[in-house]
């Protein structure tokens, strides 16, 4: 196992960041207040460069947390004008499809609907049709008739007949 890299330990760290500081210091007198946050920039990004141990709760998964300040944020895939007005037309399509199929089926619904009522309609007519009628003249004939026999008569419009 013969690898490239360059193991780093904590102390090889705090020795190179402590050489940084002694020499920025012969200097100090010549740096302004720009280039001393130059130089704690410098310090912070040696901080981050060192290994943290394990934490004391012992979730070792869990990163330390960032400030937003620190955050990089992307403003996200720019489109072009043509491209943007290709999607925009597209949606329009589509939504125009859409409409049509549901206005299809909303018709086809109606009509299946139209097509039931007829048919309850013509059934209800055609058994009036094969009725057998038997057209009573006497009416004194029903003071005498049973209660259930009463109860099956039924009072129709003989003009038809």
């Amino acid at each position: 196992m013969t690898t490239d890299e360059k193991i780093i330990s904590a102390e090889d760290i705090l020795n190179n960041k402590s050489d940084i500081l002694d020499t920025n210091t012969k200097d100090s007198d010549s740096i302004n207040k720009k280039s001393k946050k130059v130089k704690i920039k410098k310090e912070k990004s040696l901080e981050e460069q060192i290994p943290k141990g394990k934490p004391k709760s012992g979730r070792i998964w869990k990163e330390q947390k960032k400030r937003f300040s620190s955050i990089v944020k992307t403003r996200g895939i720019r489109l072009s004008f043509d491209k943007k007005q290709k999607l925009k037309e597209d949606l329009k399509h589509v939504k125009e499809m859409s409409r049509e199929i549901k206005a299809k089926k909303q018709a086809e619904k109606e009509a299946k609907k139209e097509r039931r009522r007829a048919n309850l309609k013509r059934a209800a007519e055609n058994q009036r049709k094969s009725e057998i009628v038997q057209v009573i003249t006497n009416t004194a004939k029903l003071k005498k008739i049973k209660k259930k026999h009463l109860r099956m008569i039924q009072k129709r419009d003989t003009l038809n007949f």
